[in-house]
């Protein structure tokens, strides 16, 4: 998301506004660290860092900023689709450059708070916009085809219940195409707290009837998030479990980022039994002596994580994700790309 003035106030001294803007010809990486595949570095049992690089940090793309990105998902031929909040959609290539931009457009050709992003088993994009909420569909050439439905009790207050900039900030399709699922960040008004505390926010799915046509809505489930801390992204594991990240601030402790993964089918809606999620790592273990940041933190390495996607599998069944950093456009930040392992088995 953007930098929302409840993180900004708390987070003044790492996120800043950009001064100047760098001029639009501007097309050479800025220094930064090239993704390490020699060895993994082991974050938790579960969890370990492939490698991670700069290369995209502070660049621009035929005028565009390559920055302040927000969701990424795997595309055909090795590329990779990464969506900046800034209502734009870059497509990079199997060595992760730039190769095309699209600026995506509302229904009045305004652009959005475009937060989450699927790749349609068409081609087409799915992207969430926070401002609503919405989930809108395009072609590949980013043509608006339409848009989802999405209950009333979720749109931004006074017409829902939801807070702004706490709406639909993660999108992910289970396998097989046919369930789509949009994470809240925030919870609703008066949805209150599991039985551990924790407040609890509304996962919304969207059914495809008879693996064909229009998406329809399906049943929500209650996620049970850290406090203090945000839903940023889910990312569909296999056809019941998500990957979850979930991001906040502290101003003594700094970023906060953890990976859970949740199961769909051990919730019971009907019985309001919440989504049951297991710690996979909290990122913050996660080092390495080559990781530079523009400001004192803990860890050098960890900035805002907002996007996830699942790239692959190891031979030993390990599943391989890249996560994406949002820079905000600041200098105090940076745009990286992490590679991460991770084994999601009991």
């Amino acid at each position: 998301m953007r930098a929302r003035t409840t993180f900004v106030s708390l987070a003044a001294v790492l996120v800043t506004a950009v001064a100047g803007a760098v001029p639009a010809t501007a097309a050479a990486p800025a220094p930064g660290h090239a993704a390490n595949h020699d060895s993994d570095r082991p974050c938790t049992p579960d969890v370990s860092l492939a490698g991670f690089s700069d290369a995209l940090d502070k660049t621009y793309f035929q005028g565009s900023y390559v920055g302040n990105l927000s969701a990424l998902a795997r595309d055909s031929g090795g590329r990779t689709a990464a969506l900046s909040d800034r209502s734009l959609l870059f497509t990079l290539d199997a060595q992760r450059k730039p190769e095309r931009v699209l600026r995506l457009a509302d229904e009045n050709g305004k652009d959005l708070d475009s937060e989450g992003l699927v790749i349609d088993r068409d081609g087409g994009y799915l992207v969430t916009s926070e401002t609503e909420p919405s989930v809108r569909r395009y072609d590949r050439d980013g043509k608006l085809l339409g848009a989802l439905p999405v209950p009333d009790e979720l749109r931004v207050a006074p017409a829902g219940k939801a807070q702004l900039n706490q709406t639909f900030e993660g999108l992910t399709l289970l396998p097989g195409g046919n369930t789509l699922v949009a994470s809240m960040e925030g919870a609703l008004s008066g949805d209150g707290t599991d039985d551990q505390g924790r407040p609890l926010v509304r996962f919304q799915t969207w059914q495809r009837s008879g693996g064909h046509g229009e998406f329809g809505l399906g049943r929500q489930y209650a996620y049970p998030v850290d406090k203090t801390l945000g839903v940023s992204e889910v990312t569909a594991a296999d056809e019941s479990h998500l990957l979850v990240l979930e991001r906040g601030f502290s101003a003594t402790t700094g970023l906060t980022v953890r990976l859970y993964l949740a199961d769909l089918s051990a919730a019971r809606t009907d019985a309001g039994r919440p989504v049951p999620k297991r710690l996979l790592a909290d990122l913050g273990g996660c080092t390495s002596p080559d990781a530079h940041h523009p400001t004192p933190q803990p860890n050098p390495l960890l900035d805002n994580v907002e996007g996830m996607t699942v790239t692959g599998r190891e031979p030993d069944g390990r599943l391989k994700l890249l996560l994406v950093s949002d820079d905000n456009q600041s200098t105090r930040q940076v745009t990286r790309l992490y590679e991460l392992t991770v084994r999601v088995c009991d």
